[in-house]
């Protein structure tokens, strides 16, 4: 008996199958031409994203990637407005934005952009830069956010220059968390919290103890005894 259901219950799959399979068979065949339109639809997008890559994409990263040598140069040299502007015959930094932004190079000028605002006493822009930039690169990331601190306290705003130093701090990147941990410590001491100072020193020199701010968290805490 219960071979008998087992068998029904076979044939009836073997049935719905058979007509799952005539379905599809049959919408092939009624929709064949718009089928076979649309593989070649599809097979022309990727052409194009092919061509649009090859032709227009890869070159711009290359030009991009030219063009902000002589902006690094300048950056090098501290040379920050011209950096940020040009010289007249090569870009800068804002140019290079403008006109290559969707490249990596492009991506990076913002970076670039920021830090020379930082240094050249506008905060709010150097803030606007570094907020928005964004890299696979982990110390570019990290001192974009840990830069944003240092706008922050020029502009009085501590309660966001800690948030932002602490951010920074809190990666684990063994190259810039000590030294943005320096710095949450230093704008503590400047609102005259020595515990929270104290704590930000002792960190660095607990996680970072091979750092070269490790040497200043030792002078730091000296001091503060």
């Amino acid at each position: 008996m219960a071979e008998n259901k087992a068998e029904q219950e076979a044939e009836k799959y073997l049935k719905s199958g058979e007509q799952a399979l005539t379905r599809t068979e049959q919408f092939l065949e009624n929709n064949q031409k718009s089928i076979a339109i649309g593989a070649v639809a599809i097979i022309a997008l990727l052409a194009i994203v092919w061509i649009v890559n090859s032709l227009y994409v890869q070159p711009r990263k290359g030009e991009a990637q030219k063009e902000i040598f002589n902006a690094q140069y300048y950056f090098e040299t501290d040379s920050f407005r011209l950096a940020l502007e040009g010289d007249g015959q090569s870009l800068g930094f804002l140019d290079i934005i403008d006109q290559y932004g969707s490249t990596p190079a492009g991506n990076l000028a913002g970076y670039y952009a920021g830090v020379c605002y930082l240094h050249l006493g506008d905060f709010e822009q150097a803030k606007n830069y570094l907020k928005s930039f964004s890299s696979d690169d982990e110390i570019l990331n990290v001192f974009a956010k840990g830069l944003v601190g240092d706008a922050e306290a020029e502009l009085g705003n501590n309660a966001a220059a800690i948030a932002a130093y602490q951010k920074a701090a809190n990666s684990g990147n063994k190259i810039a968390s000590p030294i943005f941990l320096i710095k949450l410590g230093a704008l503590y001491e400047a609102e005259g919290n020595e515990t929270k100072a104290k704590e930000a020193y002792q960190q660095v020199k607990d996680d970072y103890p091979t750092s070269a701010q490790a040497v200043l968290a030792d002078k730091y805490l000296g001091a503060s005894k």
